[in-house]
This record gives C-alpha cells, structure tokens and sequence, in this order.
C-alpha cells in the first residue's frame, strides 16, 4: 500500500470574515483511509481543499508526506501528488472533453481504462457540461485513478458518491478501497464511511473522531 502521510496542526480557514474551519489538529498516516462526516456547512470541503491548496488556511500548517507549500515547487509537487474529486466541476469557459479530462491525468490510458470499467469510456468526446452528476463522478474517479498511476499518493474525494444509484456507490467504494493511495473522503454515505479505517465528524469547524 503506498500513500503519504498528512499532519494538520492548528489548522483554521475562513470564507470572508466568517470562520470556517477552527483549530484542527489531524494525523493521517501514509494509506490509511479516513472519512469526514456532518451537516452542510460545518468546514468539511474547506478543510479538503486547504490540503489540496485549493483554500488558503489563515493559521496553522498542513504537511503532506512532510512538506509544505512555502514555495511555488512546493504548491506544484502537491498538485502532482494529490488527486482531487470535486464534488460540483467548474464547467469553465471552456469547458473540457470527458477525454480532455482523463488526460490531464497525467497517465491517460490508465484513466481511459479505468473510465471502461466505471461503464463511461463513451463519453470521451462529449463535454462534462452535457454529463449528468453520476457521470461526471464516474469520470472523475477515473482522472483520480489515472492520476495514482501517475505517481499521486493521496486521494481526495468530495462526496464521490451523492449521485450515484446505489450500484454505482458500492463500485466507487470498491475502488477507492482498493487505491494504493492515502484517501481521505467528505462523505454522506455512511457505506462509503463504514469501509474507512477512521471516521471523523465535523461541525462548526471542529473535528471529532467518531471511530
């Protein structure tokens, strides 16, 4: 199992002048898999993309397998290393073939293989605007398939399930399961949570371990 570790100390981000996430401590080990549960609104998916740098935290550090983003050679070897599932794309300006997509990868046959057996490797040339939120799921968790094999060692996942059928929820575990990867998933679905080795609750910010 490969993956890298994750250690938040401190951590706080805010939207404006609003708080959103407050003091978070967290360790993650290299592969383990971890969920993030609670309400809309309590921080989950700000915390996510402050890993990913996507948000800027306004205290504290995060270090993904013991680095920071101090420099721009940083920020870009982290965007190499992490995979990110949004969990609502930015359609764009431009908006991106489903192929455009799963080549941006970084390991293009991998995802189109991977996007065969997630039942979507024909939507290759429509653009993602036109998918529905399941496909576009599907070819998301493809990219993010394709970019572990491209060398990412943590996956991030923003609700990779909410619009899938529940065929499709316990295909997305599976494989995100199986990912020689640290993961760590913003999760409603409590099936998706169950086969994490960790699941963290957050509200207001604050972040509990449930188990």
């Amino acid at each position: 199992m490969g993956g890298l570790d994750i250690r938040m100390q401190g951590v706080a981000c805010a939207h404006g002048r609003v708080a959103a996430v407050q003091d978070v401590d967290l360790e993650i080990a290299a592969g383990e898999r971890v969920a993030l549960t609670g309400t809309n609104g309590s921080g989950k998916t700000t915390l996510l993309r402050a890993v990913l740098g996507l948000h800027p935290h306004t205290g504290g550090t995060i270090l993904v397998g013991g680095r920071g983003t101090a420099t721009a050679g940083d920020r870009a070897w982290r965007r190499r290393a992490c995979a990110w599932i949004p969990q609502k794309p930015a359609a764009g300006r431009f908006p991106l073939l489903g192929g455009e997509l799963l080549a941006s990868s970084g390991a293009p046959a991998e995802a189109a293989e991977a996007a065969a057996r997630l039942g979507v490797a024909e939507l290759a040339r429509r653009p993602l605007h036109t998918l529905s939120g399941g496909q576009l799921q599907r070819m998301y968790l493809a990219r993010a398939m394709g970019c572990v094999a491209a060398g990412a060692q943590v996956v991030l996942a923003d609700e990779p399930t909410a619009a899938l059928d529940f065929d499709g929820q316990e295909e997305a575990a599976e494989v995100l399961a199986a990912l020689p990867a640290t993961v760590v998933v913003v999760t409603h679905d409590r099936a998706l949570a169950e086969r994490c080795g960790r699941v963290l609750e957050m509200a207001a910010g604050r972040l509990r371990e449930v188990r």
